[in-house]
């Protein structure tokens, strides 16, 4: 139990006994004291103050007094107007550090065969371009909240879907014909997936000047557009693939196979990856099956054009398409048979799709009827809705070749990290390889970070050169008190006494990870009880990393996380600012110290990790 579950009961207890009263969770307000008073948690007196029949001051100072004498954590309190200003002992905080340290999964929890069985989505790309910025948030975003679901005790499954057939990959195919010359991922020395986003380029730049020829000889642009020999082509070939030509179908797979390859390799640079990966190609027909039981029980209509609808008016919206009158389907029939495959695969308990939020409505729609047709989760899927990606020079255009490749940006992460490092000297003492790890590792923190620690509901601009900074709310500073508590522990691991110079940051680099895994500091038995206020101050904000876990999980906010964190990290380095580890002469303090330390690094190593960020040994 940590100190504010400890305070929070035992003052359910004291207004228990002083007034007869039962609080509720609700009632037992505790936060942190304000730094301006004396204390370490603060109770608000005010909804206790009818049935005590006292002034708040008064019924503050009640409970106080009944505190200090029947709770052995409590020092100390004050009284200011309504609010209950307490202090804990050094005791108690003593014994909270124990607790964390002896916990190697501090502050998450176990998923058991009985656990809710969460499905998250993310990623959905095209196979007509390679994955971009708004790929990298909505990945990153996915793969964290499956760590924080995880990390509250759910069963999870990564799933993603591939959008693998449509008209847009039509074009990217039919100009690979017309343009390609036969080139191929390993005639060009290009990924797979850049391959193909180039003819779709190719395409669209044609396609263009085809509909500007045309204006030009007196045609209206809207009927251009729909009579330009290229799209005409690109619709001819989408219904040969629904009619399975073998030769269409082909290059199909040939050309999304280049694509995967790609995908494969960026989607590892990520550092993400999936349990189940499904394609519209096999999810269309299924939902057209479904649409159609659903007309059958009466819950959708069809018109007189043949095409089918879903009539949501009496939920306060309009009506919705599910099959055109040619029978073919739209993206919420392939929904919905995405959504068949998956209850067929998986029990899922709770289904969470990871999309930007210009999809609010379409998910919205989704809920009602999946509901509709029988889901157990459909009412309450979770639409994880995300703001967009900007750059300082505006949105990004896939038809048109500006986006920023995800690919190229995590190259150029890792790139300035690296240059960035060498200008300070953090790699004079380095091999090459190690440089390279090192900045692969702070690169790809510095991009994740970044994007993760802002709120995922609003629009972000993406400025690289603010993720690379080894100060501030960034994901190199919090590597960097890492590796620097690391560097500390070695040091006392190879040096039991005081040492003489100061507290030297890089030593015996080769130790192993199981070596250093496992340090122990002299016996925790005798620890002392005379913490300063820094101490306590850390191992109070340690202690909140379980609540801040499981606040994430129930906002689905990898940001709680990141800036936790930071919050961590800060107080940490406040604390080794005004305090020596290494160089302390007391045994007693010496040993809670690097406790400290040791589970300072225990827990950023665990939240980073939420946020699917690898935090060095050295740096």
């Amino acid at each position: 139990m940590n100190i504010e579950a400890l305070i929070s009961k035992a003052a359910g207890e004291a207004v228990k006994a002083l007034y007869g009263m039962d609080a509720t969770e609700k009632m037992l307000q505790l936060q942190k004291t304000r730094s301006e008073f004396e204390g370490n948690l603060t109770l608000v007196v005010f909804p206790f103050v009818k049935a005590a029949r006292k002034s708040p001051e008064q019924t503050a100072q009640e409970i106080g007094e009944y505190l200090q004498q029947n709770c052995t954590a409590i020092s100390g309190f004050n009284v200011v107007k309504g609010f209950l200003n307490l202090s804990i002992g050094d005791g108690a905080w003593i014994e909270l550090l124990k607790a964390i340290d002896a916990d190697d999964q501090f502050g998450t929890k176990q998923a058991s065969d009985e656990s809710p069985l969460v499905m998250i989505e993310y990623s959905s790309p095209n196979t007509n371009k390679p994955l971009h910025l708004g790929h990298v948030r909505n990945n990153l975003l996915g793969w964290s909240l499956a760590r924080i679901m995880e990390a509250n005790g759910n069963r999870v499954v990564k799933t993603n879907i591939v959008n693998d057939r449509g008209i847009h990959i039509c074009k990217s195919m039919l100009a690979w014909l017309k343009y390609g010359n036969g080139e191929t991922p390993e005639s060009s020395g290009k990924k797979g997936d850049h391959l193909i986003g180039d003819y779709y380029v190719a395409f669209d730049k044609h396609y263009r000047e085809e509909v500007r020829q045309l204006v030009a000889q007196g045609m209206d642009e809207e009927r251009a557009k729909q009579e330009a020999p290229l799209i005409k082509e690109a619709h001819e070939m989408l219904v040969k693939w629904e009619q399975n030509d073998p030769d269409v179908r082909a290059l199909w797979q040939q050309m999304n196979s280049w694509v995967y390859a790609g995908f494969d390799e960026t989607y590892k640079k990520m550092g993400v990856s999936f349990d189940k990966i499904y394609y519209e190609s096999q999810t269309y027909l299924k939902g057209k099956a479904k649409v159609e039981e659903g007309l059958a029980k009466g819950l959708f209509e069809r018109h007189d054009d043949g095409s089918v609808w879903a009539d949501l008016t009496g939920e306060g919206l309009d009506q919705k398409l599910l099959l055109r009158s040619d029978g073919t389907s739209v993206y919420m029939t392939q929904d919905i048979g995405t959504a068949e495959m998956r209850y067929e695969d998986y029990p899922i308990d709770k289904m969470i799709y990871v999309v930007g939020n210009e999809q609010n409505y379409h998910f919205q729609v989704l809920s009602i009827l999946l509901d509709r047709l029988g889901f157990k989760w459909g009412k309450e899927l979770t639409h994880f809705s995300y703001g967009m990606v900007e750059l300082p020079n505006g949105k990004m255009k896939s038809r048109e070749g500006t986006v920023v490749d995800a690919d190229d940006l995590m190259a150029l992460m890792v790139e300035d990290a690296y240059k960035t490092s060498m200008e300070l000297g953090k790699f004079d003492d380095m091999t090459e390889q190690e440089r390279c790890e090192i900045a692969r590792v702070v690169g790809m923190g510095a991009l994740k970070y970044f994007i993760l620690k802002v709120d995922a509901r609003k629009n972000m601009l993406f400025n690289p050169e603010e993720s690379i900074d080894f100060n501030g709310n960034t994901g190199p500073f919090i590597q960097y008190t890492y590796a620097r508590i690391r560097s500390i522990l070695r040091k006392a691991e190879a040096s039991p006494s005081p040492s003489e110079g100061g507290d030297v940051e890089m030593l015996n680099p080769r130790m192993t990870n199981a070596t250093l895994g496992n340090q122990t500091p002299p016996p925790s038995e005798g620890l002392g009880e005379a913490l300063s206020t820094k101490e306590i101050e850390l191992i109070q904000k340690m202690s909140e990393f379980g609540a801040a876990v499981e606040q994430a999980g129930k906002d689905y906010s990898p940001s709680g996380i990141a800036n936790y964190c930071y919050e961590l990290t800060k107080v940490f380095n406040q604390f080794y600012h005004d305090y020596s580890i290494l160089n302390e002469p007391d045994p007693q303090k010496r040993a809670v110290r690097l406790m400290l330390a040791r589970n300072v690094a225990k827990i950023i190593r665990s939240g980073m990790s939420l946020l699917g960020i690898e935090v060095p040994e050295r740096m």
